[in-house]
C-alpha cells in the first residue's frame, strides 16, 4: 500500500469515527415542564393576606397592593384579576424578578376579595396564586 492510499484510508476512518460518535450523543430526557413551572413564585404580598387568626384587618377600597414575581415568570404575561375583573398593574424589573403593583377597584367595598395572579413560566406553562383581603366600606 502506498503512503497516499494509507493516509486517505486513515482520514476516512477518523472521519467515520467522529461522525458516529457525534450521532451517538444523547442529550438526556426532555426537560420536565411541570418542574420548570414550579419555579415560578409569587411572594411578598402587600397588604398582608387576611387571616381570621393573625391578620383580621380591613383595607380600604382603592388601596394599593403589590407582590413580587420570580424571574422565571414572564413579566409580560402577568395578569391580576379581582372578582373576574382584570386589574391594571405596573411591572417593574428587579434583580431576581419583578415587582408588581396595582390598586383595588373603587367599586369593591364591604366584602372579601381574592387577588388572583397568573403568569407564564418556561415552556409557556401557567402558574397561578393569589391572596385574600377584607375590603371595608
Amino acid at each position: 500500500m502506498r503512503y497516499d492510499e494509507f493516509l486517505f484510508s486513515a482520514c476516512i476512518t477518523v472521519v467515520s469515527l467522529i461522525g458516529s460518535s457525534a450521532m451517538a450523543y444523547d442529550t438526556g430526557p426532555p426537560a420536565d415542564v411541570s418542574n420548570q413551572c414550579a419555579r415560578v413564585n409569587f411572594s411578598d404580598f402587600s397588604p398582608k393576606p387576611y387571616s381570621y387568626d393573625t391578620n383580621n384587618t380591613e383595607v380600604k377600597p382603592q388601596s394599593d397592593f403589590s407582590f413580587f414575581a420570580s424571574k422565571e415568570a414572564n413579566p409580560r404575561s402577568i395578569v391580576v384579576t379581582i372578582k373576574g375583573e382584570k386589574v391594571p398593574i405596573t411591572v417593574k424589573p428587579q434583580a431576581n424578578g419583578s415587582l408588581v403593583t396595582g390598586k383595588l377597584p373603587s367599586h369593591i367595598t364591604g366584602s372579601f376579595v381574592r387577588i388572583e395572579i397568573s403568569a407564564k413560566g418556561p415552556s409557556d406553562c401557567t402558574r397561578a396564586d393569589g391572596w385574600l383581603l377584607k375590603v371595608g366600606k
